[in-house]
């Protein structure tokens, strides 16, 4: 009886540890042991979410400022066309724009 028990055991042992290896392997790609590191440490845990806030706020400016621009270019080009209408008011968002820019803007806080 034990003969036939031997065979089951051994491909089940195999399989269990074909298992555990990929298991090991999936925990080393998910990097778990670094975040269970990172959570045990929460001022690291702060500095890195403070840091990423201020890389994804600095990208964001970056990129409405290149947004705006590209836009203010675009009015400029239909100006030139000199569409009714259309054209008039552009014309309007583009001086207001470029004045703003050339005076540095105006003081929001009323004071």
């Amino acid at each position: 009886m034990r003969d036939n028990l031997e065979p089951v055991t051994a491909g089940l042992i195999r399989r269990l540890n074909e298992k555990i290896d990929e298991l090991s392997v999936n925990m080393e790609k998910m990097k778990l042991a670094e975040y269970i590191e990172m959570m045990e440490n929460p001022r690291r845990l702060l500095y890195m979410n403070f840091m990423m806030g201020l890389v994804r706020g600095f990208g964001m400016a970056i990129g409405f400022t290149i947004l705006a621009a590209l836009v203010v270019w675009f009015m400029q080009r239909l100006v030139v066309l000199n569409l009714p209408l259309i054209g008039d008011f552009i014309a309007d968002i583009v001086r207001l724009v470029q004045y703003e820019l050339q005076v540095g803007g105006t003081n929001l806080g009323g004071v």
